[in-house]
């Protein structure tokens, strides 16, 4: 493994941790979005994270920690100059519990089996998403308010695009767009404006048998206000700091469209 490669392996370990600055997480984000290699390989990273917490702790037999304990006593001098045992010993059940973790561990993927960090919802990573995209030097990867800009933007770059509708009548004008990812996946995300404020429409491809169409069902996640939906073969969330009355009607006026 290169030291490039070695680098960037790191860099995907601790953004699926959840460990780097909101800067440095967009940059890698954005070099995920555009190499499916990286997008490949951190998707893999988070379901073996997902099956390492679904694991549990190993058991420890009774027979195996008396094989330890065995093995670990110390043994009573048979000189007459004989030495003073004088330490402390630890539990041998703990040692034993440790032995089994440590072989568990060193059977293969070390690196990201020990890796921490909480594994985070769709929603959670949604509004992470746009929390980071508030604190980057720009919220939005291309900028045009011109539908027909956008949505080849996202072709070229995801091989798909939601519909991207115009709401500059309805006071929601288009900004552009980003490429959000979420659980190791790059999906498109239009980005509108109200006043002052900014809302991300994250979207999602519906899998096979998943009801075509469902109404909005707002929600406050992290302390933003957020309305999911389905339509037009996608899942839709749209997430603000904009109050909970404007961000409907804004979902509204989205859909009509």
């Amino acid at each position: 493994m290169t030291n490039e490669s070695s680098s960037e392996n790191m860099l995907l370990h601790a953004l699926a941790d959840g460990e780097l600055d909101a800067a440095t997480a967009v940059s890698v984000e954005a070099r995920i979005a555009a190499d499916p290699a990286l997008a490949a390989e951190y998707a893999r990273i988070i379901a073996v994270k997902a099956r390492t917490k679904a694991l549990g702790k190993p058991a420890v037999s009774e027979d195996f920690a008396s094989r330890i304990s065995a093995i670990g006593m110390p043994q009573k001098p048979t000189s007459s100059r004989a030495a003073i045992w004088s330490f402390d010993h630890p539990s041998w059940r703990a040692l034993a519990a440790s032995v089994v973790m440590t072989a568990f561990l060193a059977s293969g993927g070390t690196y990201l089996v020990t890796s921490s960090g909480n594994d985070t919802s769709v929603e959670d990573a949604i509004a992470n998403g746009h929390h980071r995209s508030l604190l980057a030097t720009s919220p939005i990867d291309v900028v045009s308010s011109d539908k027909h800009t956008v949505k080849p933007w996202f072709d070229r770059k995801l091989g798909l695009s939601p519909p991207t509708v115009d709401l500059s009548a309805d006071g929601f004008p288009l900004v552009g767009g980003r490429v959000e990812v979420v659980s190791g996946a790059p999906l498109p995300s239009l980005v509108y404006r109200r006043r002052q404020h900014l809302i991300s429409v994250v979207a999602q491809p519906l899998k096979n048998g998943t009801a075509q169409n469902q109404a909005p069902v707002a929600k406050t996640v992290d302390g933003y206000n957020m309305v999911e939906w389905t339509g037009e073969g996608f899942t839709y969330w749209a997430v603000s700091d904009l109050d909970t009355v404007e961000l409907r009607e804004f979902v509204d006026d989205f859909r009509k469209q």
